[in-house]
């Protein structure tokens, strides 16, 4: 009766001792079942600085800093945890059901995605909210397009973009979150009352008035360098602040295959070179913040290593990779530029999502007509 179910778990915790008996296959070590896991793995020290940090925001407003490293670790980790689960049970709980009514095996898809999605959210986001969120990505951004494989956007970038048109007040992602109340006891030493602070990428939204970039500052009003933004002990979304820790992800992916360099280098580039653009435009704080900033802050990083490369829904021709990736990067630093929002990271890869299978589409027309001409050639 629960036969998907039971499938799951096995294939789950153990390598299956199934091989296919007839027809032509490509026997590799690498199935979607590994390639899941090493992006966990390269996610894994994006999220453990996220806790980290988590901690260190609340205990730098509540000025006691001195609590000691593993305090604050601990304080993030249990405040991050409940989303991990909620994430994890409403997601994987809708697969199972789906796979179970379907009579099919489950796939591993959501391994990555329930991981993402409270990685890219603000902590204070609260969990039924989360849970809803989860359940309208998972649902229909990606089971009635047929499932693993077969969605056209990014399921966890879809979560959060739900969240933000959904309950703004709580995706904004320009305030800073400070816990009201003790985490499973812990934190609840000087807590305080009420706390307004804005996020460096909110200060520059707040400041559109004036001509020069202001003096972006963490949540207690110390002056940020570009340093303290690539080290990531600044105000932001869970997993999105560890510049460092999200960089060494990069290099796991990489070297493992899993990610397309092409891609990720194209994301970096067009960026870059739209935030040098507009750097000679000038005219407001965001277009003044010089080019680098704009690639340390906000979920620029993340976004090109971990959700720009996602081989579902981004570019699979080689040169077609250049094109998506120059087009995120630069409908990123676009966006934040005419539009507004804080972020354009979000925006710039669910456009892109839409247009991959045109840019492979041109690409390959392209290499169809570039052969047709050699052979006439040669004939």
């Amino acid at each position: 009766m629960f036969h998907s179910v039971f499938d799951g778990m096995e294939t789950f915790l153990f390598v299956p001792n199934t091989t296919a008996k007839r027809g032509t296959h490509i026997h590799d070590s690498i199935d979607s079942k590994r390639v899941m896991s090493i992006v966990v793995i390269a996610l894994m020290p994006a999220l453990l600085f996220g806790m980290y940090n988590v901690g260190y925001q609340h205990y730098l407003v509540t000025g006691n800093l001195d609590v000691g490293i593993w305090d604050m670790f601990l304080f993030g980790f249990l405040a991050v945890l409940p989303k991990i689960v909620v994430s994890y049970g409403v997601g994987l709980g809708i697969e199972f059901i789906i796979a179970h009514w379907k009579k099919e095996e489950i796939q591993e898809g959501f391994l990555v995605t329930g991981i993402l999605i409270p990685m890219i959210i603000p902590v204070d986001c609260p969990l039924w909210i989360l849970a809803v969120a989860t359940a309208f990505a998972v649902i229909f951004a990606k089971e009635v397009f047929g499932g693993t494989g077969m969605n056209i956007f990014n399921v966890a970038i879809i979560a959060r973009a739900f969240l933000f048109f959904s309950y703004p007040t709580k995706m904004s992602g320009d305030s800073v979150w400070v816990a009201q109340e003790p985490v499973f006891g812990l934190g609840n030493e000087r807590l305080v009352d009420s706390f307004t602070g804005a996020t460096p990428l909110g200060q520059l939204t707040s400041n559109a008035a004036a001509q020069q970039v202001p003096q972006l500052t963490n949540a207690v009003g110390d002056p940020l360098s570009s340093l303290d933004m690539l080290i990531g002990l600044i105000p932001g979304s869970i997993g999105e602040t560890g510049k460092i820790a999200i960089l060494l992800g990069a290099v796991i992916l990489l070297f493992t295959g899993i990610a397309s360099w092409k891609t990720m280098i194209s994301v970096f580039v067009g960026g870059a070179l739209t935030g040098l653009l507009f750097n000679q435009i000038g005219g407001s704080p965001v277009m003044n913040l010089p080019w680098y900033d704009h690639l340390l802050l906000g979920g620029f990083i993340f976004g090109a290593v971990f959700m720009a490369t996602d081989p579902v829904t981004s570019a699979r021709t080689e040169t077609g990779k250049y094109i998506f990736g120059f087009m995120v990067g630069m409908l990123a630093i676009l966006i934040r530029m005419i539009t507004g929002y804080p972020e354009g990271m979000m925006l710039a890869i669910i456009l892109m999502n839409v247009f991959a299978p045109l840019i492979d589409y041109f690409v390959m027309k392209s290499n169809i007509k570039r052969r047709l001409k050699r052979v006439k050639i040669e004939n």
